[in-house]
């Protein structure tokens, strides 16, 4: 059993939706500390601790026991009552939570000891309604008024919280044994135990802002595994492509990357209740997120499509229509990330939402082409046709600040972000000395993005009978080819640059990013195995995962958050793009580093990084402090790493499943069951027989797959004939 690496600070959390609970270890939420219940980005508990007569209660284990399920035990220390001392260890007390929408608390205390007891179970809780902003910050300015008022008759005390038009409120009901009376800011039971007797209390809290509250579940939170959030969770997993192996660490990282992704979707409004896009991740970016959620889906497109069609649909939701300086927004852009909370209601930040971001728009267009080759639905074309217009308009106009034919980003409101690509972190983009770049920046996988985006929205336009518009942008991708590759390519290193600087000069930085190029197609194929190599040199390759930066960089430290750190889905993102052009050796590599980093993480769950420290001998992966877990590229993934390993390309359009699989020998089979190809659902088995790799249909109509080299869907879609 390898050693198993815990990420973060101990604590537990759980969530569903918008609601988000992070606790102690045992269960209270201390003052002060960034923990608490959040509700649309707004701690609406700040302080909870209960009390045995003013004592603290010790804790043995707790957990969480689902991603939106707790479960707590705890025990008494020496007491002194009325009716006389209470031995410690003498009352075992369970406290369990359930989250759905609002929370539910049970309290179970069970009398062990020999006599009856008798004291005070007092519940001190406080909200604060600080914006998640400000918590995480550490700067918190109360701009409003905080009202409490207790129902004795209904045992109610709600706590609402006004600030102009801004409201939020929780409203805690309590369903006990013994009637509960509140005074000096806490809640008290008196709990009378004959021996081996037990007390039991449920505390429901319903969460409201100005639309309809939120209440808390109806059931106890022991039966949560029976509620209708949890039924609809199974359901949802009883339907996504599974996977078998008998190589039980890969299967144990996919397995758990299932439940992470149904731990983390987000239900789209408007639509029916299997309908969802991926929060980025816990516990601060439970939210819409515009990159985040593209790139999950595109992760996701052989297990889920249908993250991409809520992606598709509530990003052209919020697609810019004006240009505003201060969320960075021009017409035809997609959102970076939108919050809910006060300082959004009142503009105080730009995430209303804020557009932040120069590769969303164009990943758009990729996933548009991506959902539509999984599903076979012409019906998204027709429905996100103007959004994608949009956002090609976009790409021309804005996305290219000054008009030499390369995508730049910089920002023009006061508190934008310095950087607009995945690696958004402010001193992410380091020059050769180590010291940071200036903009505006034209990075490199932008423009590979872009080249991508075109050559498949020209196959989306060759689709719907408009020829002319298809063949525009194919010239529009072999000028843009050209160029980029004069431009970004160091003959002598056989690598890409990191980015053109505000001075047009090449960065020439040894970063990852180039290895996203691979994944768009945009190198030449006498080019590709030395971009491959210099990836996986000593100097990037940790043996846990391809680096962010290079170990020679003079900026590069293992523990920063993009210098030098590994980053699951820009491994598989750089697995994907090796298979791509023919390196299954690489691929194989590339995901037995990351399943290898898997295995040692608890719950065999990755976070959304870890340290780019050197693999040894007895070595474990080492995490990242602040990483979030679960985290929604993260978990996905391993999805990206089946399908970079099986080389799965699905054309439901033309009733075609291309694979290409090459199994490494650690990897020795993997079965794949209800795999969706358009109306189609289909079993697969891939083994290793020899070298090489073989594969049957297990269920499902033989004829829709077909092998092919994965190469070849890249080649046929730069030259129009992508059947």
């Amino acid at each position: 059993m390898p050693f198993k690496v815990e990420v973060g600070p101990p604590q537990i959390s759980i969530h569903q939706g918008h609601t988000v609970l992070v606790t102690e270890p045992n269960g209270e939420i201390s003052w002060p500390s960034d923990r608490g219940l959040y509700f649309f980005d707004t701690r609406v508990i700040s302080a909870w601790a209960l009390y045995a007569n003013g004592e603290p209660w010790q804790l043995l284990n707790g957990g969480a026991v689902t991603h939106d399920a707790a479960r707590i035990h705890l025990t008494n220390h020496a007491l002194l009552s009325e009716d006389g001392p209470i031995a410690e260890r003498t009352l075992g007390l369970v406290l369990a939570r359930a989250v759905a929408g609002g929370v539910h608390e049970d309290i179970d205390i069970t009398n062990h000891g020999g006599k009856p007891v008798r004291f005070n179970l007092e519940l001190a809780i406080r909200s604060d309604f600080a914006d998640i902003f400000e918590v995480k910050s550490n700067k918190i300015v109360r701009r409003g008024r905080i009202a409490s008022h207790w129902s004795e008759a209904a045992q109610r005390l709600r706590t609402v919280y006004r600030h102009q038009d801004f409201e939020r409120a929780v409203a805690l009901t309590a369903q006990a044994d013994s009637p509960g009376v509140y005074a000096n800011g806490r809640l008290s039971f008196e709990v009378r135990l004959a021996a081996g007797a037990t007390w039991h209390a449920c505390l429901l809290y319903e969460l409201s802002d100005h639309a309809a509250p939120h209440a808390a579940p109806s059931d106890c939170a022991h039966e949560a595994h029976r509620s209708p959030h949890a039924r609809g969770r199974l359901a949802w997993q009883q339907r996504v492509l599974k996977l078998r192996s008998g190589n039980e660490e890969f299967y144990r990282f996919y397995r758990q990357a299932i439940e992470d992704m149904a731990a983390l979707r987000l239900p789209v409004e408007g639509t029916d209740h299997m309908v969802f896009v991926p929060a980025a991740g816990l516990p601060w970016f439970v939210a819409l997120f515009g990159r985040d959620s593209l790139i999950v889906s595109l992760q996701s497109m052989i297990v889920w499509p249908e993250f991409a069609r809520g992606a598709l649909d509530v990003l052209g939701r919020w697609q810019a229509r004006e240009r505003d300086d201060y969320r960075d927004a021009e017409p035809g852009k997609i959102l970076h990330e939108l919050r809910r909370g006060e300082l959004a209601h009142f503009k105080l930040i730009p995430h209303t939402p804020y557009y932040g971001t120069a590769d969303a728009t164009p990943l758009y267009l990729v996933v548009l082409h991506a959902a539509w080759r999984a599903t076979g639905d012409d019906a998204i074309l027709h429905r996100h046709l103007p959004h994608a217009e949009a956002a090609l308009e976009w790409i021309d106009r804005d996305g290219d600040l000054d008009g030499d034919g390369f995508q730049e980003y910089q920002t023009r409101s006061p508190v934008g972000y310095e950087n607009m690509a995945w690696k958004d972190s402010g001193d992410s983009m380091i020059d050769v000395d180590g010291l940071p770049v200036k903009g505006p920046k034209a990075l490199c996988e932008l423009q590979g993005y872009v080249y991508d985006a075109w050559l498949r929205m020209a196959e989306i336009y060759a689709a719907l009978g408009k020829p002319e518009r298809a063949q525009a942008l194919r010239a529009k991708a072999a000028v843009l080819f050209d160029k980029f590759n004069d431009t970004f390519w160091n003959e002598e290193e056989g690598f890409y640059a990191y980015m053109l600087d505000g001075r047009k000069r090449p960065v020439w930085s040894v970063a990852s990013n180039p290895g996203h190029l691979l994944f768009s197609g945009i190198v030449p194929e006498e080019r590709a195995g030395r971009v491959v190599a210099r990836l996986l040199a000593p100097d990037m390759d940790s043996g846990w995962g391809v680096r962010t930066l290079s170990a020679a960089n003079p900026a590069y430290n293992p523990y920063s958050y993009q210098n030098g750190s590994v980053w699951p889905h820009d491994n598989s993102i750089l697995a994907l793009g090796c298979k791509r052009y023919g390196f299954a050796e690489e691929t194989g590599r590339i995901a037995r580093a990351i399943s290898g980093a898997a295995e040692h993480f608890l719950l065999n769950q990755v976070p959304e990084l870890y340290a780019g420290l050197p693999r040894i001998p007895a070595g474990f992966p080492v995490q990242y402090l602040g990483a979030n877990v679960p985290q929604a590229w993260a978990a996905g993934s391993a999805f990206m790493l089946v399908q970079a390993l099986l080389g799965l390309e699905p054309d439901a359009p033309r009733g075609a499943l291309y694979v290409d699989p090459s199994l490494p020998p650690w990897l020795p089979d993997l079965t794949l069951q209800d795999f969706r190809l358009g109306p189609h659902t289909l079993d697969l088995r891939f083994w290793r027989e020899g070298d090489a790799t073989r594969h049957e249909v297990l269920r499902g109509d033989a004829s829709l797959v077909k092998r092919r080299a994965a190469g070849d869907a890249r080649r046929r879609l730069r030259d129009g004939d992508a059947a």
